[in-house]
């Protein structure tokens, strides 16, 4: 019996198997930021523990970090604590940080990367639910709590049950305008926002091979919105194309070893998954949502349906049976770990070159590293975003969480590239309208919502 790609990596980072079906893994890379790992530092330092193997630890603030002004102390009270909480427990632990002034500083899922620290056959964890970003690399990389954050630290290994296997499946090719970020938005649409609880999703299929890394990095970041444990993607030329040159990867015979090795980090053809879906990219369009959960999505074109949740539709102050077409916004935000790559800020510049924003409408972009804002402003994408009145920060996870001091004010609506629009996520009483980089830039420019594939050339 054939092996799923999720099946072949567990099973090869199996340590122990316990009476009851659980399973001790071994964790390969361990991410770490400044929310979730204080208390785990705490539980090490009161036990007296030490770092298992702190060589595979990796640490960056991104979370509370201003976007503006970063040469500067940080005016938020908890923000700031929570900093200079990551930076002693680094010094303490003798971890390698990427903190606010290093020119390798971003955000987490978008620095591990670039850098290539995150590559195919891993087991990777942080303390954030969007690690499932890395899964793109055909990775199981997933969230983990703060108590595991801390079972990491001391022992490299999690004790955990073995999810469940499902493959979604995407045929044919995209349409000019649609985005991985369109894909999985509609794919969250169909299956809920709890369709894929206990499973462990790898995307296949031929629109899901024709996309770059980035692009397959957004599919995998918000597969857990749709309740699974993590995303991936089985690895092949584009992934070893992307990881080949960066700082972190294997070079000379060790690089020849390890291509050869993730080449087998495919799912068998005889393998079988605990469930299967398929979907025709003919029928995917520019996908929003509508509501307070990344399943109530709708292509542009459609009118919001009736739900059972009708708190959600107040909250957003819409109505069933209303078309978001041409509706008024007054806030866009470009950036967070699933959009805030230089392949998406490319898209943005590439679509407003030439045009102003509208008045109506603040736009804020949010570079997801150091390393990206330094490659925009290389091939001149600052000047674009300026020209067209769009106000390009420094990185962080700014908007997407308001954690920080970047916040939409209650009542007001964002076309956001971030991953949630939870009640308040990105401010008290803020609403946001989840899209695509492609459709929050005609946003930006048109002041409401369009389908961007009116002003394509």
């Amino acid at each position: 019996m054939g092996k799923t790609l999720f099946e072949k990596i567990w099973d090869a980072h199996i340590v122990k198997t316990i009476q009851g079906g659980r399973e001790v893994i071994y964790i390969d890379r361990h991410l770490i930021h400044e929310v979730t790992s204080p208390q785990a530092f705490s539980g090490l330092k009161q036990r007296n523990l030490p770092l298992f193997r702190k060589e595979k630890i990796v640490a960056t603030a991104d979370h509370n970090v201003p976007t503006l002004n970063q040469h500067l102390p940080i005016k938020e009270p908890l923000s700031k604590k929570q900093v200079d909480t990551l930076i002693q427990n680094c010094k303490d632990f003798e971890i390698p940080l990427f903190g606010l002034g290093h020119e390798k500083q971003g955000i987490v899922h978008v620095i591990g990367p670039e850098q290539g620290i995150t590559k195919p056959g891993m087991t990777i964890v942080c303390g954030d639910s969007h690690t499932s970003t890395h899964g793109a690399f055909g990775s199981i990389a997933f969230g983990i709590g703060t108590s595991q954050v801390e079972q990491v630290m001391a022992s490299q290994c999690l004790l955990l049950s073995r999810p469940k296997t499902m493959r979604i499946t995407v045929n044919g090719k995209l349409a000019k305008g649609v985005t991985s970020k369109d894909i999985v938005l509609y794919i969250i649409s169909k299956l809920t926002a709890s369709g894929g609880t206990g499973y462990f999703i790898e995307f296949a299929g031929e629109a899901i091979k024709s996309l770059s890394m980035e692009a397959r990095m957004t599919i995998c970041n918000m597969s857990i919105e749709m309740g699974a444990r993590g995303g991936m993607i089985a690895p092949d030329t584009t992934t070893f194309d992307y990881v080949k040159g960066r700082e972190h990867a294997p070079k000379g015979d060790a690089w020849d070893k390890a291509v050869e090795h993730w080449s087998t980090l495919y799912s068998d053809e005889d393998a079988t998954f605990d469930h299967e879906v398929a979907f025709e990219a003919k029928d995917i369009l520019p996908m929003i949502t509508y509501g307070t959960n990344p399943g109530m999505g709708m292509n542009v074109t459609e009118t919001v349906p009736d739900v059972p949740n009708v708190k959600s539709l107040e909250y957003m102050g819409i109505e069933a049976g209303e078309q978001l077409l041409g509706k008024e916004i007054q806030f866009v935000f470009i950036g967070s770990c699933t959009n805030s790559r230089i392949e998406d800020l490319r898209q943005v510049a590439e679509f407003v070159k030439g045009k102003q924003k509208a008045v109506n409408t603040s736009v804020m972009i949010v570079p997801g590293s150091k390393m990206v804002e330094a490659q925009a402003k290389a091939e001149g994408l600052d000047k674009i975003f300026e020209s067209a009145g769009f106000e390009l920060r420094e990185p962080g996870c700014s908007a997407c969480l308001g954690m920080n001091e970047d916040k939409v004010p209650a009542g007001q609506y964002c076309v956001s590239t971030s991953n949630r629009n939870f009640e308040g996520r990105q401010g008290p009483g803020a609403r946001t309208i989840l899209a695509s980089p492609l459709t929050a830039a005609a946003a930006a420019v048109y002041g409401k919502i369009v389908d961007v594939r009116e002003y394509l050339n």
